[in-house]
């Protein structure tokens, strides 16, 4: 990449932070808006762990992958210390690999 690019990218990334506590009074939102926007976070982020979960460069990943992140969120959701959470779902994909469920 060039030098020219990442000093555009570096700039534009500044301005995008600058202008949220610049234009922070000049902006007003409605209650629905900010809702609305809540809503798209948590949407967004379910996209991510979805394509995390399901996909590798576009192919389906099989069931050993999805299968250790829904131990891990249920684990997560009943609020199970991290370091368990992260090892059962690792697990859980190891022991379905070896037991050869792709």
């Amino acid at each position: 990449m060039s030098w020219i690019a990442i000093i555009v990218l570096a700039a534009g990334t500044y301005a995008f932070r600058l202008a949220g506590p610049v234009l922070r009074d000049r902006i007003t939102v409605s209650d629905s808006v900010r809702r609305l926007l809540g809503l798209a976070a948590i949407a967004l982020l379910a996209a991510l762990i979805a394509t995390a979960a399901l996909l590798d460069g576009g192919r389906f990943v099989g069931i050993a992958r999805p299968a250790g992140v829904v131990v891990g969120a249920v684990l997560a959701w009943r609020k199970a210390p991290f370091v368990v959470v992260v090892v059962a779902a690792a697990l859980t994909a190891a022991l379905l690999r070896v037991a050869g469920v792709e």
